[in-house]
């Protein structure tokens, strides 16, 4: 439980890596051919979280900002119901455990 939420943390801006810790960049891939905002999401959260500009800002390009901003919020929403699924908790509880934010 605890190796999850660390990992959410991570996710937040302020708890970013500051590097990527040797790892080797993905393959590049020219264009929008091909691309779609799950994906443009998926790629973006995960730069995000990895605090690499560069594919931040290529994802970013993918889609108009609103599909991209749709994509993050899909991805959050599954992402949050599978953790309650998998803590057997409501998504409210463990988004604000996720947080840090105290039960009402």
């Amino acid at each position: 439980m605890a190796r999850i939420a660390e990992r959410m943390r991570k996710l937040l801006p302020s708890a970013r890596r500051a590097s990527r810790d040797g790892a080797a960049p993905p393959p590049a891939r020219s264009g929008r051919q091909g691309r779609n905002l799950f994906e443009a999401a998926a790629v973006y959260v995960a730069a995000c979280a990895e605090d690499d500009q560069e594919r931040m800002d290529e994802a970013s390009t993918w889609v108009s900002p609103g599909q991209l901003s749709f994509g993050v919020n899909e991805l959050a929403g599954r992402a949050l119901l599978t953790l309650a699924r998998e803590r057997n908790q409501t998504p409210e509880t463990v988004a604000r455990a996720l947080l840090g934010i105290k039960e009402r």
